[in-house]
């Protein structure tokens, strides 16, 4: 069930955003290539965590459009260069590789805005100013955006982070967009978010677990970008704290604690319960 509703909100969530990219050219070009591929892990989190609610997909898919734009954006700018350097993005060139650096910054910028206009929709109805609140909260200065820039620092730090730090850094850099997603369909519905919070704040964190052991252990076709990155640079990360073995162990907790936390809505949250469980299976 799992599968076929994240195939099923992933195509109508590109489409949408797709749909909203209204220039011709080069700009416009980079931009659907930047959305396109991926798992639409985001949007399915925005548009299954609506159905709970009650809420239909015609709605709740402009904020997935609208958070799988502001990550495409993250990723466009996390590779270029100046920051993390990566040729390859789901096993393509990287925009600033297929096109160049200020294409790519400018992909960026723009599909970062694009985001907040999706979420001014009508049809997102009386949700509009709290999801565009949050999702600023969440995208900049005490969000993913925080996270990038102590992510930066750490990589000249004198000493490298400990465990507490990386869990801070990962809760902004990668966590504070999937608390967004999960968050968004309670807020569509006008319901308390907070039992889809606890849900997201334990996946998001097994998430970042399962990337840093795909970076030991992932192959680099199935990953669709450079592998072996981390230990290469001498970063600190889940495994190297923890040890491949523990950090596996510890991924596999939070993802109980994650299904833990959809006591609330008993079966009609079983497609995310397989989600959360997806997140320590994948192989990309």
């Amino acid at each position: 069930m799992f599968q076929q509703r994240l195939t099923e909100t992933s195509g109508l969530a590109r489409a949408c955003l797709h749909g909203a990219i209204c220039d011709d050219g080069a700009l416009a070009d980079a931009m659907r290539y930047a959305t396109s591929g991926g798992k639409g892990m985001r949007g399915f989190l925005v548009m299954e965590s609506a159905r709970l609610h009650g809420v239909d997909d015609a709605r709740s898919v402009w904020p997935a459009a609208a958070i799988e734009s502001v990550h495409a954006y993250s990723l466009v700018h996390d590779d270029l260069p100046c920051m993390d350097d990566d040729d390859l993005r789901r096993g393509l060139p990287s925009v600033h590789r297929k096109w160049d650096e200020a294409t790519a910054v400018l992909v960026g910028d723009a599909l970062q805005t694009l985001a907040f206009e999706l979420l001014t929709k009508d049809v997102v109805g009386a949700a509009r100013v709290p999801l565009i609140a949050a999702l600023a909260q969440a995208s900049g200065q005490v969000g993913m955006v925080h996270g990038q820039a102590l992510d930066i620092a750490a990589e000249t730090a004198a000493t490298p982070l400990g465990l507490d730090e990386i869990i801070t850094l990962q809760a902004g850099k990668t966590g504070a967009l999937i608390r967004w997603s999960a968050e968004a369909g309670a807020l569509l519905g006008g319901a308390d978010p907070e039992p889809l919070r606890d849900y997201a704040t334990a996946l998001g964190l097994a998430f970042q677990i399962a990337d840093d052991i795909l970076d030991v252990e992932g192959d680099a076709n199935a990953v669709g970008k450079a592998v072996g990155k981390d230990a290469d640079a001498g970063k600190a990360t889940f495994v190297s704290l923890l040890g491949l073995n523990a950090a596996k162990t510890r991924a596999a907790e939070l993802v109980d604690q994650a299904c833990d936390a959809l006591a609330p809505y008993g079966q009609d949250a079983e497609t995310l319960r397989e989600a959360a469980r997806f997140v320590i299976q994948r192989d990309r």
